[in-house]
């Protein structure tokens, strides 16, 4: 397990400026965790699913069936969406969440937010033009024909470019990029967090209907706010506070 107590983990301050693999954390010893690595070994959120009513129950472990074909994005394109969640979200090995497959049920069946910007594409058109983006840059890059082939290396390059607006050329100039990388974060990010593997990773305690909540207030401390159902983190460091550690 990586010493987290001596400064040398922060990306800021490692030679590639990467943060250090998470194979430091803990094996999941109960339940799984994207991986089997996470913060709380013992936690097992779907042991408690006796507790959730039957439509909840239900909506929940149907997330956890193996996804079918994709059914939005043609076979061109899937190389590179799985590419692209997999870097974002640190899925480097088996077991992953699905989040492509997620993305790509909701893209198909509609599934929108609801709203978008008003200097943007429907995001169906944002996805698609995004890969096709990605493809480019990494063609001008390295000389790949898809972000899939290129090397991971790359691969977190191009990604560090989109986060912070700097591709541009191509596809890149029909869009707003930070806003395109906006779209595509919060709808990976709501793929993933949605699953139970991903709650056993952070150690969330499932829906709270119709068992609910007990410790809202009282003495401070963590103990004296831990749910019975919860579980105490194997490791104490904050991960808030490390990032704001590197930001400094």
């Amino acid at each position: 397990m990586a010493d987290t107590s001596r400064p040398d983990h922060l990306p800021n301050l490692r030679a590639d400026r990467q943060p250090p693999h998470p194979s430091w954390l803990p094996r999941q010893r109960r339940g799984i965790t994207p991986q089997m690595i996470g913060r709380y070994p013992e936690f097992d959120v779907l042991a408690t699913q006796d507790s959730w009513d039957d439509a909840t129950r239900k909506v929940v472990l149907a997330r956890l069936e193996p996804p079918g074909p994709l059914r939005f994005f043609t076979g061109a394109e899937e190389p590179t969406l799985r590419a692209f969640c997999d870097i974002v979200l640190a899925q480097d090995e088996e077991p992953r969440v699905p989040v492509a497959a997620f993305v790509d049920a909701k893209l198909a069946d509609g599934q929108l937010d609801g709203y978008q910007y008003a200097d943007m594409p429907d995001d169906r058109d944002t996805w698609r033009q995004v890969l096709r983006g990605l493809d480019e840059a990494a063609g001008q890059r390295c000389g790949k024909a898809s972000f899939a082939a290129a090397a991971i290396p790359t691969q977190l390059a191009l990604v560090d470019q989109f986060s912070r607006g700097r591709l541009q050329g191509g596809t890149w100039s029909e869009l707003n990029v930070r806003r395109a990388w906006s779209v595509c974060m919060r709808m990976t990010l709501t793929a993933f967090y949605s699953h139970p593997w991903a709650w056993n990773e952070i150690g969330f305690g499932g829906p709270a209907y119709p068992r609910g909540y007990m410790r809202l207030g009282g003495p401070s401390g963590p103990a004296a706010v831990r749910e019975p159902f919860e579980s105490r983190g194997a490791i104490d460091t904050d991960p808030v506070e490390l990032m704001h550690d590197e930001d400094s």
